[in-house]
């Protein structure tokens, strides 16, 4: 199984209609879309992650519901408020996020609600979001402690937001404790960079994946690089055009969870181009999780 922790949250995706702006609200957060693309890719998984009490965490908790994950632990804080992300798109689906989240639910996580769920994962795998608050990273560092001592293997998707964080210097130096303690990695093109000075993607995901990890490299319309045990490789993807790329990362690092879950780390060309397959089709689609194809609609590109 493979346990996703972080946050859950509301996505408010802008729509423009008639000359008025509007945002529709969506099931969001990217370790919740993982879990999500996990399950919808034919993998067993868990989640745990908190909520707000208020009217949006409790619309959250139903919908997550409907999305029959494997175990679902979602905590209603009653203390706090439901995390919002705000989503704007450009002409080319691309998008760009205001986060309000000031003492919010979703970083305010307790590693005994979680312990024994960890127990029974083989992949386990933490959102990036709660990093900026001490008590988020504190969770964070607990959960990666836990995980390794129970012989688990740990997943991070780096995900930067630097607009969450007081500078971007600050931020990466929290991010690299992560990045370079993961037995299992994600990273994106604009992110690659700031862990490696290398001349080369290639060159760096070697660096980064030292000793016997495992990272990945999205490349968007070319597909994905990966790197394993010395040995780089990059996969080609689908074209297909976009029209909202929001959570297509997330899907395809499920998809590929999904993979290294029920395979192991064989035929890893083969894992990567199922979740570039994925993640494509995901941005056809507007949304997150509910945007994220099924095992059956992804077998029809293979």
């Amino acid at each position: 199984m493979i346990l996703c922790i972080g946050e859950i949250l509301a996505d408010m995706i802008c729509e423009r209609r008639n000359e008025g702006i509007f945002y529709k609200r969506c099931l969001g957060g990217a370790p919740f879309n993982v879990a999500c693309a996990v399950k919808k890719c034919g993998g067993t998984v868990g989640f745990y992650g908190k909520v707000g009490d208020d009217s949006i965490g409790k619309a959250l908790i139903g919908a997550a519901q409907k999305c029959e994950l494997d175990y679902l632990n979602i905590i209603c804080d009653r203390n706090r408020n439901t995390t919002l992300a705000f989503v704007d798109l450009d002409e080319y689906g691309d998008r760009s996020f205001t986060f309000y989240r000031k003492n919010t639910a979703d970083y305010h996580l307790q590693l005994n609600e979680v312990r024994d769920v960890i127990a029974k994962a083989d992949i386990v795998h933490l959102g990036s979001l709660m990093l900026n608050e001490d008590n988020g990273r504190e969770f964070a560092k607990s959960v990666y402690e836990e995980t390794k001592r129970q012989g688990k293997r740990f997943s991070f998707d780096v995900n930067f937001r630097e607009d969450i964080f007081r500078d971007r210097a600050s931020a990466i130096e929290i991010y690299k404790e992560f990045v370079f303690c993961a037995d299992i990695l994600k990273l994106s093109e604009s992110e690659i960079g700031m862990f490696s000075s290398a001349s080369t993607y290639e060159r760096a995901l070697k660096e980064i994946a030292a000793d016997g990890k495992f990272a990945v490299l999205t490349l968007g319309k070319d597909g994905a690089m990966y790197c394993y045990q010395g040995k780089c490789e990059r996969v080609e993807t689908i074209p297909l055009k976009p029209i909202d790329t929001t959570g297509a990362g997330d899907a395809f690092y499920g998809a590929l969870l999904s993979r290294l879950d029920r395979n192991g780390f064989e035929h890893l060309s083969q894992s990567i181009f199922f979740a570039n397959v994925c993640g494509s089709i995901t941005t056809t689609r507007k949304g997150s999780a509910e945007a994220v194809p099924t095992f059956e609609e992804i077998k029809k590109y293979l």
